[in-house]
């Protein structure tokens, strides 16, 4: 009870800081239209940011913060990156893509350089990687740091996992096969939602009632839940073969996740075979194969592209929440999914050993950033796309 009471009161203080920091802006500023029109929800805006900026000013020198002072400087630090990347694209490059970096605003720059580090890491992970993704030492449940006297071991500055395994390689590997496989993932859904989307609103008639029945009963199931089913019975199918059950993994996810591509294609399509230009192709005698990948795909990349992203986002997430409950990507392969679920109890050493109790958040933190910078980007391209300017 104490706890509401803590909270009414703090929202009650911030109200209140609100309505006299308004007050004061008209006062000060003769009442200016700025201040004199401004809602006080804006008013309460400017005063909760400045609340959660003394907040975390308080919270930054409280000795148990470790964590906190972690994010918020690995937050400066990417947000210079990408600053510093932004201003690079602008002075190098093409024309095109100067000008493209000079429209871009720092969310869309941060994202975009995630994404090309994800991308690296996951390309180059056998030669980044100081050790193989399934190579077993000696030393097991090293702490990271590579500090001996503590329980380190300087070979692995990470540490290693329960059965010796380095843990700095199989974060650099977890991007490989995590993010490779639910780009791979991704890609088989388009596929198939899209040509079956485009094929149903070109063709219409009994095939678009089939097959959109049929999509919305897959749509009805809870996309997670039926994923999970789907892996139960798969796991009894592949035995003993664990690269089985991760091909089984990624048809499933690929089929679920095709439904919501085959909505948006066939909704985008019907749009587009009542034009002009289509009725036109048409009468010239072009075929099926013209009319979609010619005259329909191209009109509707856009919308498409920001969906890939959104679908990747959704993909990523499916395929580390089936690995975290053991029924996704199988071992040896390293998946940040299965890295939380088994470094999970180093939470427990956040009092005694900050950087151990890290370890599970890294992979965490991993799959958190890489769904946020696909997600900046995909807004900045939605924003292009729809004509909107600022």
């Amino acid at each position: 009870m104490s706890i509401i009471l803590w909270i009414l009161a703090a929202l009650a203080a911030i109200s209140l800081s609100g309505w006299v920091f308004r007050l004061a802006g008209q006062k000060i500023t003769g009442n200016s239209p700025r201040f004199r029109d401004m809602p006080f929800a804006v008013a309460f805006g400017y005063a909760l940011a400045a609340a959660a900026v003394l907040g975390g000013v308080w919270l930054w020198f409280q000795p148990g913060a470790t964590f906190f002072r972690w994010a918020v400087q690995g937050f400066v630090i990417f947000a210079i990156a990408a600053w510093l990347f932004r201003l690079l694209g602008r002075a190098v490059g093409t024309a095109g893509t100067r000008k493209l970096f000079r429209q871009m605003p720092l969310t869309a720059s941060f994202g975009i350089l995630v994404i090309l580090i994800y991308a690296v890491l996951s390309i180059f992970a056998g030669v980044i990687a100081p050790y193989g993704q399934a190579e077993v030492f000696d030393q097991v449940n090293a702490l990271p740091g590579g500090n001996a006297a503590t329980g380190g071991n300087p070979d692995h500055l990470l540490g290693t996992d329960q059965i010796g395994r380095d843990l700095l390689s199989r974060l650099i590997y977890g991007a490989q096969n995590t993010v490779g496989i639910a780009f791979v993932t991704t890609c088989i859904a388009f596929f198939l939602g899209g040509s079956l989307g485009f094929l149903a609103a070109t063709l219409q008639g009994w095939l678009d009632q089939v097959l959109s029945r049929a999509v919305d009963v897959l749509m009805a199931i809870p996309s997670l839940i039926f994923a999970l089913l789907l892996m139960t019975i798969a796991s009894a199918w592949a035995g003993s073969e664990k690269w089985l059950l991760t091909v089984y993994m990624v048809l499933i996810i690929a089929v679920i996740d095709s439904t919501r591509v085959f909505r948006l294609a066939r909704a985008v399509g019907l749009n587009i075979v009542v034009m002009d230009y289509i009725e036109a192709a048409k009468l010239r005698g072009e075929g099926l194969r013209y009319l979609i990948f010619k005259e329909i795909l191209p009109n509707a990349y856009a919308p498409l592209l920001a969906e890939f992203g959104l679908r990747f986002c959704f993909v990523f997430l499916t395929i580390a929440s089936l690995s975290f409950l053991g029924v996704g990507i199988q071992p040896p392969l390293a998946d940040w999914g299965t890295m939380v679920r088994d470094l999970a109890q180093f939470i427990n050493f956040a009092a005694f050993s900050p950087l151990t109790a890290a370890l599970p958040l890294m992979a965490a933190g991993a799959i958190a950033l890489l769904t946020v910078a696909v997600n900046f980007v995909v807004d900045w391209m939605l924003h292009r796309t729809s004509g909107l300017k600022d």
